[in-house]
């Protein structure tokens, strides 16, 4: 059985805005220490009131652009 990890698409969502983490935790009221192990990969788990505030700021309506299911290479 393939091991599974869930990748959370912060950097790229603020590089393609040309924003900040910390704009983005200003935009989406969301604190800057909840998006910052996000954004690094040190957490996977994201608040689904999170994850819908981060949404409306950056105008997504497709959850797979900013979170997604991968293989884990390091299990492998």
């Amino acid at each position: 059985m393939k091991v599974k990890k869930i990748v959370i698409h912060i950097n790229e969502l603020i590089e393609q805005e040309n924003i900040s983490l910390r704009e983005l935790g200003r935009q989406a009221d969301v604190q800057i220490s909840a998006l910052s192990p996000l954004a690094s990969g040190k957490k996977q788990r994201i608040d689904l009131g999170h994850l819908k505030r981060i949404a409306e700021a950056l105008d997504i309506n497709d959850m797979n652009e900013i979170i997604s299911i991968e293989d884990d290479e390091e299990d492998a």
